[in-house]
Formats: structure tokens, sequence, C-alpha cells
């Protein structure tokens, strides 16, 4: 635990998750799911404080967004963040943690998780990272792949059948999102795990890799380092100017998919990516008809429904009834309301790209 660091990504703009999540709040920083106590980011390091000390938990995120992250993990101080000055995708803000972290401590093993995810089973999901850790800490960089429970078209998988050791196996192969007769063969064959963009290395072992997959981030990094010896303005500065410089690709293009070896280790612990709409009525408490709504929700001869209210709780309360539909998200907000079919879920960008041209509310 004393070389433990965790390294959480949170500059995601949460389209799909409009009207609640908008530009300058986005979804990390919001209560969705069944747990509304705590932000989503807030469950993401409570879950991990077991593996790994608050004063090692550092948040990656947008300019833009630092304000509102950190009003979200007010326990956090402020050498927790590190604030991207533009978004280049995955791999240059993991490598830029990385390179951070190793500065603080060079033997640190970091372990970089998503903000937004949900978990059911939170004791299953330590032991599966904490497995994650102890293979990372002997110098593989590790990945965990959850256990597909459908042939799910919108996750990409990993492929993974040898054994390097007690429940780590070596990945083959990463592969896209599939469609629904490939998936449905992934999930026959045993051998594919969803991918939960969850990542365990040691620091020095990813900037080796930075180093060889990635030169022109590495030449960044460099630049970065050599101005940090000036002082953090001079970082700040020299970051501002470089990172604009940095490819803009994931860290599955830009690494994983190159690494040999790459071990996975397998766990299933009640994963959801809470991505769309749709998983927020998977997830919810749901009446004899499969409606998901708040207490004061009216539903006549209506199935499958979500009714999400959150408008402010202060304001009076309204009642939505629906009647003889089934299958609809009805989300309300303060100053706006979406109403769509469930399996419409994955395109509520649509709606925010035609705010943006209109110069709505996004």
């Amino acid at each position: 635990m004393n070389h433990v660091f965790t390294l959480v990504l949170a500059g995601g703009s949460g389209t799909r998750f409009w009207p609640a999540s908008r530009k300058d709040r986005p979804k990390q920083v919001l209560g969705m799911g069944p747990d509304q106590s705590l932000p989503l980011i807030g469950h993401t390091l409570r879950r991990v404080a077991e593996l790994c000390p608050p004063e090692h938990m550092i948040v990656a995120t947008g300019e833009s967004l630092v304000y509102v992250t950190r009003q979200a993990l007010p326990l956090l101080g402020p050498s927790s963040f590190i604030a991207e000055p533009v978004a280049r995708n995955t791999a240059p803000c993991i490598a830029w943690g990385a390179h951070i972290i190793a500065r603080r401590d060079p033997e640190a093993v970091v372990m970089v998780l998503p903000s937004d995810h949900h978990i059911e089973n939170e004791p299953e999901f330590r032991r599966i990272l904490s497995h994650a850790l102890a293979n990372a800490a002997q110098g593989t960089i590790t990945t965990v792949g959850i256990q597909p429970t459908r042939a799910e078209t919108g996750y990409g998988y990993i492929e993974a059948a040898r054994e390097l050791s007690p429940g780590v196996l070596a990945v083959d192969r990463f592969v896209e999102k599939p469609d629904q007769a490939t998936a449905e063969g992934y999930v026959a064959s045993g051998r594919y795990f969803w991918n939960s963009g969850m990542f365990f290395f040691r620091a020095a072992d990813m900037l080796r890799a930075v180093e060889q997959h990635l030169p022109a981030v590495h030449a960044c990094l460099q630049l970065i380092g050599e101005a940090a010896k000036r002082g953090p303005d001079a970082e700040r500065e020299v970051t501002r100017k470089v990172f604009a410089d940095m490819p803009n690709i994931s860290i599955d293009h830009g690494i994983m998919e190159k690494l040999m070896p790459l071990a996975v280790v397998p766990g299933s612990f009640g994963w959801s990516d809470l991505g769309s709409w749709h998983t927020v009525w998977e997830l919810g408490k749901r009446d004899h008809a499969d409606n998901v709504g708040p207490d004061g929700a009216v539903f006549v001869d209506a199935h499958r429904n979500l009714i999400e209210d959150l408008r402010d709780k202060n304001k009076t309360a309204r009642t939505v009834a629906l009647l003889g539909v089934s299958d609809l998200c009805v989300v309300e907000t303060d100053d706006a309301v979406l109403i769509m079919p469930r399996s419409r879920a994955q395109d509520v960008r649509a709606v925010v790209d035609e705010l943006t041209r209109r110069g709505g509310p996004v």
C-alpha cells in the first residue's frame, strides 16, 4: 500500500446522459444509479480506499472541470488534481499521470480507474484489484476483464485463454465493439472478456512502454519534466504548450494492443459502465411491470419505462404519468425534458449536437 497510487480518469463529458450531464457538470460529478449518496467519482475513490491512501489518489480532468470535480471530492487536497489543457484521449492522459506519479515515487504501482462505473460486489471488486496490483508489481502491465453476462455489442473485448499464474491470463488481443453475431460467438467461446478500462502497472514500466510505442508523447513528457525542475509555474506553462502536440489516441490503440506480455485478471463483481439511461433503468428498482420511477410516478398499462426526476428537490412536486406506453425513458431537469425509446439511449449525443448547433443548453 505504501507505493500504490490511483489515477482516476475524469475528463469525459457524459453526453449520453443529457439533460442531467452538462458541459460544465458531467455525469461523473453527479449522483446517479442505485446509490446517489455520493457522486459517481466519489464512489470510485471510496471503493478503493482500503487499497490506496487518499494522499496517493490522483484525479485527471480537464481544466474547465477542475472546480466541479474538486467540489465533488472535498476530502482531496489541491495536489490530487491534474488538469489537461486540452483533451487528447486516454493514452496521453495516462502517460502524463504516470510521469507525475513516478516523480513523486519512483517505485509507484498505479491503478487506472474510470470515474463513473457502478460496482455491486465491492469486496470481490477489491479482491480482483488487489490481484491485478500484485501482478503489475512483478513487472507485467495488467488489466481487468469482466466475465461477460450477455452478448453485448456496446463494449470492446479482450481475448485471453492461456494462464500465466493462478487467476491471471495472457492477453492475446483487444477487439473493437462487435456486431451481434460476433459478440455471441465471443461469449460462447469462453475466451473473451469485456474491456473494463482499468489498468495496473508500475509507473516506470508504463513510461518505458510510452517511450517505445508513443515517442511523440514521450518527448512531450521529457519537456514537462525539465520544466518541472524550474518550478510549478514553468511546469504549467510548458504543459499547456506541449499537450496539444500529443497524438489523440486511446491507451488501447497506443499501448495495450502492442504490448507483449500483457496480462488480464478476469473478474465478476456486478460491473456496469453506467453508459446510458438504459443502464440506469437496468440497475433501478422496478415495479411489477418493470417500470422504474420516483415514488409519485404513475404507470397505467405501461411497461419497462424509466422516469428520472432530476429537478431541484426544493421545487413543488410534479406528477409524471405514463399511460399505455412501453420501453420509454423520460428524464426531467429544471430546464429540459428528454423523452425517447430506451432502445435509442446510445443516441442522446445527437440531441447534444443539435443543441450545440442551435446554441442551446448543453
